[in-house]
Parts: structure tokens; C-alpha cells; sequence
């Protein structure tokens, strides 16, 4: 089982500049998102490693979104100080709100609302017990010794995933063990990479 999750969202608001974040924790993956079934064909949208869209999907009913909880997972036996996660946090925080900036933003889910989800998810030193934990689909992109950051675009009524991408080009180094130190300059950089890259992934699909 995998913890330490780290995770923000975004309250109601008429624009980004007014966004709200509150600070959650998750102990499994497992308990933040439902694993459907469903079509996908691969894309080459937003510059990311892989990405997939619902051979269902139609983006052009969205008009705003509404931002979950971006998680970051630590196998089982991480040990990372309470100060690291809060540094972690406000990195992150920083960088995706920044990149939402333009789209409106909405608290609540309708017709014409999607739902966008990141997660980073650290599967380095993690043991075979971890990665079978994790959700199916997850599994499919994510692999043993690997640091992954995942993009999720979701219809907000029906939690139907439209789209989804993974890229593993940063790897900066996280305390997460007695003695090691987290490299925060690299942090600071791959948090900025992700959420360029999130940005031109939902530009990409939204276009229309």
C-alpha cells in the first residue's frame, strides 16, 4: 500500500486569481479515484512521454473546470519530515495554480464542467507489493523504479475519464530516507516542467 500522500484543491471561484487551496491527505491510492473500463486511443497531444484519449470523448461541451487533489505517493515505508511535505506542497501548489491561469474555475460539477487531476507518483525502491496496490489502469503506466506524473481529464457528473497522460522526464530527489536530503532546486523545476506540461495537455484537448 502506498502513503504520504500530498494533495491540494481548488475552491469555488470566478477566476484564478481568487482560487482557495486547502491541503488533504490520503493514505491509498486506491480510495481517491474509481477505476472504470473503457476505449482509449493513443495521442500525441501535449508534449508528454504517453497520453490517451477516450475513443468517446468530446471536449466540446467543456467550458470550465474544476480542479481535485493532486497527489503524490511515496511507497510504504517512506519516511519524509512533516517540513519537507509542507515545502512539497507549496512547490506544486505554486506551479498548477499558475498554470491554470485563463480558465474559469468552478466548485461545483455540471454539464459543461471537467474535472483535471495530477498525481506524481514515486515508484523508486518501491517493492512488488507496491506497485500491485496501485489502481489497474495506473499499473498499465506506471512502472517499478520509476517516478511518474500523471494528467487526468474527467467529465464532472459522471467521473468518465476523457483523457490521460504520464511522463517520467524529471526525477528530483525526495528526503525519504534517514539521511537524505531533498534536492529542492529540482523539485522547483519538475513542478514547473508538469504543470507546463498539464497546461499544454488541457490546451491541446480543449481547443475548439
Amino acid at each position: 500500500m502506498f502513503e504520504g500522500e500530498i494533495g491540494f484543491y481548488c475552491r469555488n471561484a470566478k477566476s484564478v486569481g481568487s482560487l482557495g487551496v486547502l491541503f488533504v491527505a490520503c493514505l491509498t491510492m486506491a480510495a481517491c479515484t474509481t477505476v472504470e473500463s473503457q476505449s482509449f486511443n493513443v495521442s500525441k497531444a501535449g508534449n508528454v512521454e504517453s497520453a490517451h484519449i477516450a475513443a468517446d470523448a468530446d471536449f466540446s461541451k467543456y467550458d470550465r473546470l474544476q480542479a481535485e487533489e493532486m497527489g503524490i505517493f511515496f511507497p510504504a515505508g517512506s519516511n519524509i519530515s512533516s517540513e519537507d511535505q509542507q515545502r512539497l506542497r507549496q512547490s506544486f501548489r505554486e506551479a498548477f495554480i499558475a498554470a491554470l491561469e485563463g480558465y474559469e474555475i468552478s466548485r461545483e460539477s455540471g454539464p459543461t464542467t471537467m474535472t483535471v487531476q495530477a498525481s506524481l507518483i514515486d515508484l523508486r525502491g518501491s517493492a512488488g507489493t507496491d506497485v500491485s496496490s496501485l489502481r489497474r489502469d495506473i499499473r498499465d503506466i506506471a512502472t517499478a523504479g520509476s517516478l511518474v506524473f500523471l494528467m487526468e481529464l474527467k467529465d464532472s457528473e459522471t467521473g468518465h475519464v476523457l483523457a490521460r497522460a504520464a511522463d517520467s522526464a524529471k526525477a528530483p530527489t525526495f528526503g525519504t530516507s534517514e539521511g537524505g536530503e531533498t534536492d529542492w532546486q529540482a523539485v522547483d523545476e519538475a513542478a514547473h516542467h508538469w504543470a507546463v506540461l498539464f497546461r499544454r495537455f488541457l490546451d491541446t484537448n480543449l481547443a475548439h
